[in-house]
């Protein structure tokens, strides 16, 4: 949060924190969390740097359009497997893998 809104708001008696605070998530947990949302946000970035639409990443991989639409959304209905067969059907190799969970945070392929 921006310091000059957080500010008047501490002022009030409010208190900031982060999202893994509020949800009370463990270290692991946040962990987790961010790769998701690395992978998934992975996935999108990389489908359209490569002009594929959903339906086409969906016909590689064997499954909908909706699925995928999930996977780029990091729906928690879905599994961390497909989301890594999603990108290496997109031709993200090994390293470009690994620079995603190194990283920490979200990043494209």
């Amino acid at each position: 949060m921006q310091k000059r809104k957080l500010g008047p708001l501490q002022a009030r008696g409010w208190r900031a924190g982060s999202t893994a605070e509020f949800l009370r998530l463990t270290p692991e947990e946040a962990a987790l969390v961010e790769l998701r949302l690395a992978l998934s946000e992975s996935v999108r970035t990389t489908r359209k740097q490569r002009k594929m639409s959903q339906l086409r990443l969906a016909k590689l991989l064997g499954s909908s359009q909706s699925r995928v639409a999930k996977i780029e959304a990091g729906d928690a209905s879905v599994s961390l497997d497909l989301m890594v067969r999603s990108l290496l059907a997109l031709g993200a190799s090994k390293r470009d893998l690994a620079r995603i969970i190194a990283s920490g945070h979200r990043a494209a392929a």
